[in-house]
């Protein structure tokens, strides 16, 4: 995926409510709409890139995304400001994703 991904980074859309996550999009909205449509809450939805040859180092997920930002609930960024949430997409991230 990520070849096809601007060379080395695949973009992901997490529910970090259900514990899911959604990948291979040229854009976060596209996935994040796919989530919507199936139910997930706008709140619970944040988009992150994960570099597969970064993977087990701290650089494997970054919190980067136009979707994130988010004035009206706190997140004025395309980052994701509250560590309980980025722990949140982590621990999601981690049970779905081996190599």
């Amino acid at each position: 995926m990520s070849q096809k991904m601007y060379n080395q980074l695949v973009k992901v859309m997490v529910d970090i409510e259900k514990g899911i996550m959604v990948v291979d999009a040229d854009l976060h909205a596209d996935k994040e709409n796919m989530l919507l449509e199936n139910g997930s809450d706008q709140g619970d939805l944040w988009g992150i890139n994960i570099y597969p040859e970064k993977f087990g180092t701290g650089d494997f997920i970054e919190f980067d995304s136009m979707i994130n930002i988010r004035p009206s609930w706190g997140n004025c960024s395309r980052g994701v400001e509250n560590v309980d949430i980025q722990k949140s997409i982590i621990n999601t991230v981690k049970k779905l994703v081996a190599l």
